[in-house]
Formats: C-alpha cells, sequence, structure tokens
C-alpha cells in the first residue's frame, strides 16, 4: 500500500502505486525479457544513429540527418523515461512512485513526447521541401534555419511540458493512490484527484489532442504533396523507392499519432485499453526509427559503413 500523510483537514497522498499493464502471472518473466530487450535495442540502435550523423562530416551539415540525429536523441531519453519503470512491473520490486517522482516523470514524459511530435512535423516538411522544392531546398531549408525550427520545437516542448504538470499536479490528491496504468500520465493521475478536473480535461483535449491531430494532418499535407511529386516520376523504380520511403515513414508517424490522439481526445475515459494503447507510441515507435529511418535510407547505410570502417582502422593502427 502507498504511504499517506494525515493532516487536520484530509489525507494527502505521498506516494503513487502504478499498477502497470495488465498480463497473465505466467507471462511476467517473458515480457520483462520481450520489454527489456526492447530497451536495449532501442538504445543501441538510436545511438548508433545519434553517432553516424555526429561522425560522419557528409550527414551532420544536412538538414535531413541534423533532424534525424535529434530523433535520435529524444528517442533515447523518451525511452529511458518510460521503459524501465514499465519492466520493473514484472518484477517483485515495488510499485510505489513518490508524489515528485511521478511529477518529474508527467512533466519529461510531456516534455519529449510533444517535442518529438513537432520534430515529425518538421521532418514530413523538410522532405516536401527536398522533393517538390528541390531548386529553392538549399535556401528554405539550411542548417543555421534547421538549428532554429529544432530549438523552437525544444522551447515549445518545455512550454507544453511544465503546462501539463503544473495543471495536473495543482489538484489535490487525497484519496485513493492505486493508478491502473504503467506510468504516470494525465488520464491516469486526473483519476485520482479528489477535484473537478472539467478544466484540466478540456485543457488536454485542446493542448494534446487538437495540437496532436494538427500536427498529424499537416503531415499528411506534406506526404499528400509529395505522393503527387513522385507520381510524375518518369521511371517505375524510381516511383517504387520514393513510394517505398515514404511509406515506411508515415507507418512510423501513424504508429506514433493515432494512439496519442485516442487517448488524449478521450482524457475522461477509464478503457483498460488505454494502457496496451499507449505501448505503441511510448515503447514501439522509438525501437522502430532506428529500424525505418536506416534500413530504407541508403545514405546513412553508407555513413555506417565509412564510419565502422574508420573505427577500423582506428583500432587496428592501436
Amino acid at each position: 500500500m502507498g504511504k499517506t500523510k494525515n493532516t487536520s483537514l484530509d489525507t494527502v497522498v505521498t506516494d503513487f502505486i502504478l499498477l502497470g499493464l495488465y498480463h497473465p502471472p505466467n507471462l511476467r518473466s517473458l515480457l520483462f525479457l520481450v520489454f527489456l530487450l526492447i530497451y536495449i535495442l532501442t538504445q543501441l540502435g538510436n545511438l548508433l544513429i545519434l553517432l553516424t550523423v555526429w561522425a560522419d562530416p557528409k550527414l551532420h551539415a544536412r538538414p535531413t540527418y541534423i533532424l534525424l540525429g535529434v530523433l535520435s536523441f529524444l528517442d533515447m531519453w523518451l525511452s529511458a523515461v518510460i521503459v524501465p519503470r514499465l519492466i520493473l512491473d514484472f518484477t517483485p520490486a515495488s510499485k510505489a512512485v513518490p508524489f515528485g517522482g511521478c511529477v518529474a516523470q508527467l512533466y519529461f514524459f510531456h516534455f519529449l513526447g510533444s517535442t518529438q511530435c513537432f520534430l515529425y512535423t518538421l521532418m514530413a516538411y523538410d522532405r516536401y521541401l527536398a522533393i517538390c522544392q528541390p531548386l529553392h531546398y538549399p535556401v528554405l531549408m539550411n542548417g543555421r534555419l534547421c538549428t532554429v525550427l529544432v530549438a523552437g520545437a525544444w522551447v515549445a516542448g518545455s512550454i507544453h511540458g511544465s503546462i501539463q504538470a503544473i495543471l495536473t499536479f495543482r489538484l489535490p490528491h487525497c484519496g485513493p493512490n492505486k493508478m491502473d496504468y504503467f506510468i504516470c500520465d494525465i488520464p491516469a493521475v486526473l483519476r485520482l484527484a479528489c477535484a473537478d478536473t472539467t478544466v484540466n480535461e478540456l485543457v488536454t483535449f485542446v493542448d494534446i489532442g487538437v495540437v496532436a491531430t494538427s500536427c498529424f494532418m499537416l503531415i499528411l499535407l506534406s506526404y499528400a504533396n509529395i505522393v503527387h511529386a513522385i507520381l510524375k516520376i518518369r521511371t517505375a523504380d524510381g516511383r517504387c523507392r520514393a513510394f517505398s520511403t515514404c511509406g515506411s515513414h508515415l507507418t512510423v508517424v501513424t504508429v506514433y499519432y493515432v494512439p496519442c490522439i485516442f487517448i488524449y481526445l478521450r482524457a475522461g475515459s477509464k478503457s483498460p485499453l488505454d494502457g496496451a494503447v499507449a505501448v505503441f507510441y511510448t515503447v514501439v515507435t522509438p525501437l522502430l526509427n532506428p529500424l525505418i529511418y536506416t534500413l530504407r535510407n541508403q545514405e546513412v547505410k553508407s555513413a555506417l559503413k565509412r564510419v565502422t570502417a574508420s573505427w577500423g582502422t582506428v583500432n587496428e593502427n592501436k
């Protein structure tokens, strides 16, 4: 049971109990290994992309790969905020999270998640300019502008995370402290508040649901224009490669946005499916990004070979 602090007025919750994802007890060991493997692969895959973009001079000066490197950095931290706590749910360890730890997790989750949301939009815009406006691309998207846009995404994400954390935890929590979820997130925390949550649910709907939906629509609009440009490619092989790349990117974006919109447009929902749906954009997407953006990208694969070869040469010289 969680700890509570008695006062003369009421009972104040000082920690929360995360009940985690529902699972049959006989699958606990298997799920522990699965999520541990996912976490390790996510960290290694994104670290490999980040080091490759940083080490290869042909990549780290180009806006497309600056954005890719930032995405990998975000995925590493987003996974680190969510997955270790999820893994602990499949062990005998205590499921209690201190109040301050819950505030921190919610802040960083929404800070990193919203920054990633804006970054996906920037990446789609970058691809639109590269394919639909190739002659003007060096002017419309250069390294300096890309850095400013990325900085703007980080600042906007930080503001968003702060707003959500402050609004969520300004409410009193004086009763139950068992959270039927695997992370400290807005819908789960609001269900435990002993006050009216109408304003919070409205802000969540507007600040997360509408913003995420708008970003998703902008991404779809960018790719619609890209598809229109691809159809003008004369060679069937060229069209096939372009469609394959765009299709894989849209798959990742859809896996991220659709579950996110599903949950936050229904902030007051108590559906048991919400936890399983949230796994897609909190756990699966950071794992998929290195695979999609590396295996489908010939330049990144060539850079990986160059960087690996140079590291091998350095080791031989030692």
